[in-house]
């Protein structure tokens, strides 16, 4: 094995680390103020980097910390986070500010936005193209944008964010009992009837005054129907011609279906 002398060994090492040092990504933050850190931040938060805004929000958090900036760059980060489609991240940024600042006066804006964050609103906007809306899919998402939307409105009722969560919570509940209205014709249409009734009957009881009842009531009557449970559809069919008595339902069966009843935002 041939023996290098040392002095070549010694040029050797420190040409690495030279190369070690040049391949270190510049901080080009390095000699920035908090002001223009977070001016650059906002730049490109408003052009739609996202992507680009959370690095810098996440050191405009360190440099300015113990201060109110630093809250306002947490928060900013979260929406740069939810924006750029972290979903995940953007939670966690949120339940790290909310421990950490409980008594911040932004503390209704961070409720909100963990609200938005769940609430997921493309699935609304583009439910046209696959008939498909949110009552459709994966509940727990829904379930807890109602939770952190609960809390806003419970514990900030004066908040400006206040009543758009109110109207967002009414259309989660009509989602959630549409979906186990959804799931009940699923089943009667596959003459799971028993299982139809189950479903059917937790849109009964779990929702009140929400659209989906009258749907909930006839899948109730069809599948009693169906059971030979002549009592319970008859019982179930009054109730529904009181309820609805305009309904067509019972004329027209199911109807094909149409688009979303919900609002767009």
């Amino acid at each position: 094995m041939p023996r290098f002398p040392l002095p070549l060994i010694s040029a050797l090492l420190a040409s690495g680390l030279l190369a070690a040092c040049s391949s270190t990504p510049e901080d080009k933050t390095a000699g920035w103020s908090t002001d223009k850190i977070y001016s650059e931040a906002r730049d490109e938060l408003n052009g739609g980097s996202y992507d680009k805004a959370v690095p810098l929000l996440e050191k405009l958090e360190g440099r300015a910390a113990g201060t109110p900036l630093a809250q306002q760059a947490q928060l900013e980060k979260a929406y740069a986070q939810y924006k750029g489609g972290e979903k995940a991240q953007a939670i966690a940024t949120l339940d790290r500010f909310m421990k950490l600042h409980p008594a911040s006066p932004a503390y209704d804006y961070a409720l909100y936005l963990k609200g938005l964050v769940n609430f997921n609103d493309n699935l609304g906007l583009f439910s046209w193209l696959s008939r498909q809306d949110l009552s459709e899919r994966d509940q727990k998402a829904a379930k807890d944008s109602f939770e952190s939307f609960r809390e806003l409105v419970t514990r900030f009722p004066e908040s400006r964010y206040t009543p758009d969560a109110r109207q967002r919570m009414t259309y989660i509940v009509n989602s959630l009992a549409q979906y186990e209205v959804h799931v009940a014709r699923y089943y009667y249409e596959r003459g799971a009837y028993v299982a139809a009734v189950s479903r059917a009957q937790s849109a009964v009881a779990d929702y009140k005054d929400v659209p989906a009842t009258e749907e909930a009531l006839y899948i109730l009557v069809r599948s009693y129907d169906a059971l030979g449970l002549t009592q319970l559809r008859d019982d179930t069919r009054r109730v529904m011609d009181a309820s609805y008595p305009q309904s067509s339902l019972p004329q027209t069966g199911f109807k094909a279906k149409a688009n979303p009843w919900w609002k767009f935002w």
